[in-house]
């Protein structure tokens, strides 16, 4: 059997870290042919000689300098900035497009790729936050499959497998809670950058570790699925299991509900959308009844987390409104990581947002990139002020 080529765009990231742990552990049955990264040209470089990809690509310009130094005698080729990522998903070598950039610069290379009819690995839930509806209908126009990475839209799909002619009645985004389960808002008044940064379960990037903390992250998802699994607004529902051994569940129209569990580890769903519909064998660990004797579910706190309700007052209006709440957040995460403003502004700045940016009921790909760079200068006009 010959090998499947992957292209992992985000390699230097949590999860493209990850997805290299999965290709070096089944050396005959993966190649990565492309790696891409924004500004850790240390690691891309490190990977970049361990793997020998066809390409590398960096989007950050004083970096791609230094790889494509660092790379001159290696037969792998070093590009640059967006024009590269779209160069480098159409290779024909490419099998399968591990999208892992984090935030909206990852929807343009994922479109160009569905229409290279490439096969779509996605731990970049923004691409389908954004342009969610325009994203779903390539896929079905160019016969791709759209494989989630992310544990709970994993989890989701791994449900439904060999379900595909029975109804879902509902699906329930499973949510840890993040390290501010149970505070109140005047308990979140003086939370600083390091306690929002200690999730208490899984191991993440900065920004998607802010987003679970404020529950933006699980807005997000619920969004994805919604498009992913093309449901209902009602039909996603976000129950807080703090263990996050349920990955999230499926209730079908008899009533009867199907989970999918396991340790918190995100290298299970990246092997799975890599090997799918295949399970291979591997050294992960399991899972022991007896560490979690009893697991825990209860409501989400929509009150004190606005960022989840505002998730859905985004998809109820419809048009352009979630892409403007990505682009707001993605700023206003940025922010609070460079201690500009509190965590509960970060909701307030986004309401504002969605407010003065112009609603567009239809958007094509181009109004949707013009909402997202605009709804970002709003934001960050707000931010100053």
């Amino acid at each position: 059997m010959s090998k499947k080529g992957i292209a992992i765009l985000g390699a230097t990231g949590s999860v493209g870290t990850q997805a290299l742990d999965v290709i070096r552990a089944f050396p005959d049955k993966f190649e990565a042919v492309v790696l891409t990264c924004g500004s850790n040209a240390e690691l891309l470089i490190k990977q970049a000689l361990e793997f020998k990809p066809k390409s590398v690509v960096v989007t950050d310009p004083i970096q791609y300098k230094k790889v494509k130094e660092a790379l001159a005698f290696q037969d792998t080729t070093v590009l640059f900035g967006e024009e590269g990522l779209i160069e480098v998903v159409q290779y024909a070598e490419i099998g399968i497009v591990l999208n892992a950039i984090v935030g909206s610069a990852g929807l343009k290379p994922t479109v160009i790729a569905i229409q290279s009819r490439k096969d779509i690995a996605l731990a970049n839930k923004e691409t389908l936050v954004v342009a969610g509806e325009l994203i779903m209908a390539l896929v079905k126009e160019y016969g791709v499959n759209m494989l989630p990475v992310d544990s709970e839209h994993s989890a989701i799909f791994q449900c439904l497998v060999g379900e595909e002619q029975n109804p879902i009645e509902k699906i329930y985004v499973t949510a840890s809670g993040g390290p501010f389960r149970g505070r109140k808002r005047d308990e979140l008044l003086q939370v600083t950058k390091a306690q929002a940064l200690k999730h208490p379960n899984w191991s993440m990037g900065a920004k998607i570790t802010i987003d679970s903390a404020s529950l933006m992250n699980k807005g997000l998802e619920v969004i994805e699925a919604k498009w992913l699994f093309d449901l209902a607004i009602d039909q996603v529902d976000v129950i807080v299991h703090p263990q996050s051994i349920v990955h999230s569940l499926v209730q079908f129209k008899d009533g009867s509900m199907k989970a999918q569990m396991g340790v918190p580890d995100m290298k299970l769903p990246i092997q799975y959308a890599l090997t799918y519909p295949a399970r291979f064998e591997n050294n992960f660990e399991r899972f022991n009844f007896m560490d979690y004797p009893t697991l825990h579910f209860e409501k989400a706190d929509l009150e004190t987390f606005r960022n989840l309700a505002l998730a859905y007052e985004t998809l109820r209006a419809g048009g352009n409104k979630s892409c403007i709440l990505n682009a707001a957040n993605e700023v206003v995460v940025a922010a609070f990581l460079a201690d500009k403003i509190g965590f509960l502004e970060m909701s307030d700045v986004i309401e504002n947002t969605l407010e003065k940016v112009e609603f567009i009921a239809n958007p094509t790909l181009e109004d949707y990139l013009e909402t997202d760079r605009l709804a970002r200068l709003i934001t960050k006009e707000i931010i100053k002020d």
